[in-house]
């Protein structure tokens, strides 16, 4: 998709962020598309004051709220950086263009948004089927990346522990 996108490359905007920004707050409609160059970007939700991390992007990560970049529904979540990144930016009606005007990227996009969707079912399974140790052995081996780059807190929130739990977790391994 990089190499089809490069006829595209002016309608992208380079942006800067430090980490702890937040780039799309929960109930706003996402109006902006963001390809991660350099950095790390979480997904969460308030829930009553407390804040549930749900998923992490990386490096060749892209992300949007997308039902909300799609639907123009307000996001079910929000996008935070959780480290100081460098990011590429397409607004919603760019890319809109873009998809009406080369099909091999609308097909792209689909695959992607299947995957996503795959992923997605994965977490939302495997939080109803296994316990917290069980969940967080899965993300070592499955994603030790987010173990080494996000903070403790944050990987407790996605687990739907407590960091005082998660701490006691990674001492029985």
């Amino acid at each position: 998709m990089a190499d089809e996108l490069d006829i595209f490359k002016h309608l992208f905007n380079r942006l800067e962020v430090p980490a702890k920004t937040i780039l799309l707050q929960e109930g706003e409609i996402s109006r902006t598309m963001f390809f991660i160059e350099k950095g790390c970007l979480r997904t969460w939700i308030n829930n009553d004051g407390v804040d549930i991390t749900t998923q992490f992007f990386f490096e060749g990560d892209r992300i949007s709220s997308i039902e909300s970049f799609m639907t123009d529904q307000p996001s079910l979540y929000s996008i935070e950086s959780l480290e100081p990144c460098i990011l590429k930016t397409i607004s919603q009606k760019d890319f809109q263009n873009v998809l009406a005007d080369l099909p091999e990227i609308k097909e792209e996009m689909y695959k992607h948004l299947f995957r996503r969707f795959l992923n997605s079912q994965k977490i939302f399974y495997s939080y109803l089927k296994n316990n917290p140790q069980k969940r967080y052995a899965e993300l070592i081996e499955e994603h030790p990346h987010i173990i080494q780059r996000v903070p403790q807190h944050y990987i407790a929130s996605y687990l739907g522990v407590t960091p005082v739990s998660l701490s006691r977790i990674r001492n029985r391994r």
